[in-house]
């Protein structure tokens, strides 16, 4: 019997209708001009699609070139609901959306647990957003894809560049192919509840270091700052660069500009 984690907070952060959401998302797609660059690495926002979608998808339409060579994804968020030391996958064989469901790599998934780099915790998984709101873009731009979820802790970088590493050393094993086929995506916001001009600050601070692969970053400046600490570890290992696609906060879009949220999006690519 296959079983299916259901979506949480579709009707809420996003549509819960198949056309509705399919027709926000191509428009979120449409609003921006495509990079010359490959992306390794996607780092996208989670809010509701009201706010952060024009800027999650200007990330996600970089995959237009090259989604067809584009296989699995691992995709890590943070825990908002659950307190969680460490990383957590779920037991579960797929993630429904209102657009249909996505098959797990269960066999990484178990592999994971095995070498005790994550645990499985499907409490973890069955509130969250942070990886949930991701699925319908990963859906409109991927033809076929096995997902790997993970949610993300608090965790050193160390611990999560460990856990990416033996999923692209997996599969650079299996398919000799240089990790072409996959894809990571990382979901973080940035700075919640300050004032308008502070937030700012404390967002284009963030995002300085995020382009200079720091990996000190604060769950203050980043909710998803543990994934994103590791992934960025990674990246100067490997040599990816990043570089910003878009960014805006909460008072850019509502016009509140008393307390916001921060919201950003950047692309990571080989360089030669």
């Amino acid at each position: 019997m296959v079983t299916i984690r259901q979506p949480a907070v579709a009707g809420s952060f996003y549509p819960d209708n198949k056309q509705q959401l399919s027709a926000e998302i191509e428009n979120y797609l449409s609003q921006t001009t495509l990079s010359s660059h490959v992306p390794k690495v996607l780092i996208v926002p989670h809010a509701g699609y009201y706010y952060s979608g024009r800027v999650a998808g200007q990330a996600y339409c970089q995959l237009k070139n090259t989604a067809k060579n584009i296989s699995r994804v691992i995709l890590l968020g943070p825990s908002h609901k659950v307190a969680l030391h460490g990383c957590a996958v779920p037991s579960c064989d797929e993630f429904g959306t209102p657009l249909g469901s996505i098959t797990l790599d269960k066999g990484a998934c178990k592999n994971l647990a095995e070498k005790k780099l994550a645990q499985v915790n499907d409490l973890s998984h069955h509130w969250e957003h942070s990886l949930e709101v991701q699925l319908p873009f990963l859906q409109k731009c991927l033809a076929s894809f096995t997902l790997i979820p993970i949610v993300v802790g608090d965790c050193p970088p160390e611990e999560v560049k460990l856990l990416l590493n033996a999923l692209l050393n997996e599969q650079d094993q299996e398919n000799k192919t240089n990790n072409s086929s996959t894809l990571i995506v990382i979901s973080t916001d940035l700075s919640h509840n300050h004032e308008y001009y502070s937030a700012q600050m404390i967002d284009n601070n963030t995002i300085a270091r995020i382009l200079t692969l720091q990996t000190n970053i604060e769950p203050e400046s980043a909710c998803g700052c543990h994934a994103l600490n590791g992934l960025l570890s990674l990246a100067a290992e490997k040599a990816w660069q990043p570089v910003l696609v878009s960014k805006t906060n909460s008072g850019d879009v509502s016009g509140d500009k008393s307390r916001v949220v921060g919201y950003a999006s950047f692309i990571l690519y080989q360089t030669d």
